[in-house]
């Protein structure tokens, strides 16, 4: 049985880093949660280290940025680690090839032209689908008003060409406010399902922890962390994190708030039943799980 608890502060303790989700977990889109702003506070002043692990296909200089703006200041981390700068570091190497065909939004052309520092300049080169080596994508180019469906005439076309598509961000769906937009991770999840074969660079998959890994291992050299995930994804967050071997944190009033019974009174707990049960149907074991990061 998962252990409901009622703040971060509850169990900080048996751990040293946090390896944090950010949509979902510290803002919605809109705004930063508060008290999830004060939970990681918390942490770092009792000497942990933060380090939020994102999904987002853009540098990690812009979503600090926008954290910012929607009021997380840098004091409640120390570091973001992006599936942009992992899924860069594959681009730079050419797994797509060089001549790169882009579905995604206009404000995502940085993932192309702002390379994280440890990165050599890239040669990729935009191109039309039909001249393309592979396929890039960082998500719909209208989320709030396009479905993935839309896009399957140019992913027939890139897997009849045999064409590899590079998702720069493996979630789904995401919340924003009340709204559920969707992401590169659904585009590249059809894509796969049509036959084509999509490479993934975020959560849940290894690059963007062994990034993670590599710039802890530059702040504390030696050091043997005790690691707990946060996250509110199950197919993202606590499937890397159960993937990693590590502890995780399930924040259940995220996406999945209705299948776990995760109410909006003050307490804004899930009902334990529907937890143990909605788990039980992901076939997932998890650590502790709190409605609101706090």
């Amino acid at each position: 049985m998962t252990c409901i608890v009622a703040a971060l502060a509850d169990i900080s303790a048996d751990y040293d880093t946090l390896f944090c989700d950010i949509w979902g977990c510290l803002h919605d889109g809109e705004r930063a949660f508060p008290d999830a702003v004060a939970a990681l506070r918390g942490f770092r002043q009792r000497g942990g280290r933060v380090f939020l692990l994102t999904n987002a296909p853009r540098p990690r200089g812009q979503v600090a940025a926008q954290l910012a703006q929607l009021g997380a200041p840098d004091d409640c981390y120390d570091d973001v680690i992006t599936s942009g700068d992992s899924a860069q570091a594959a681009l730079v190497r050419g797994v797509v090839g060089r001549k790169v065909y882009h579905i995604g939004p206009e404000r995502d052309l940085t993932f192309f032209t702002e390379l994280a520092d440890d990165l050599p300049p890239s040669d990729v080169e935009l191109v039309p689908l039909d001249q393309a080596e592979g396929v890039a994508c960082t998500g719909l180019v209208d989320d709030e008003n396009e479905h993935p469906d839309d896009y399957r005439p140019q992913l027939l076309l890139a897997k009849t060409r045999g064409l590899k598509l590079l998702c720069a961000n493996p979630d789904i769906v995401v919340d924003k406010g009340h709204t559920r937009l969707w992401c590169a991770g659904a585009i590249a999840q059809l894509y796969t399902e049509m036959g084509g074969q999509s490479l993934y660079f975020g959560k849940p998959h290894p690059p963007i922890y062994d990034l993670a890994r590599r710039r802890l291992a530059a702040m504390d050299p030696g050091a043997e962390p005790r690691i707990l995930c946060v996250g509110d994804g199950p197919a993202t967050d606590l499937a890397g994190a159960i993937g990693e071997g590590l502890d995780v944190l399930f924040v259940t009033g995220g996406i999945v708030a209705e299948q776990t019974g995760t109410g909006s009174a003050a307490a804004d707990q899930p009902d334990q039943a529907q937890l143990d049960a909605y788990l039980a149907d992901q076939k997932m074991t998890v650590t502790y799980a709190i409605g609101r990061l706090r």
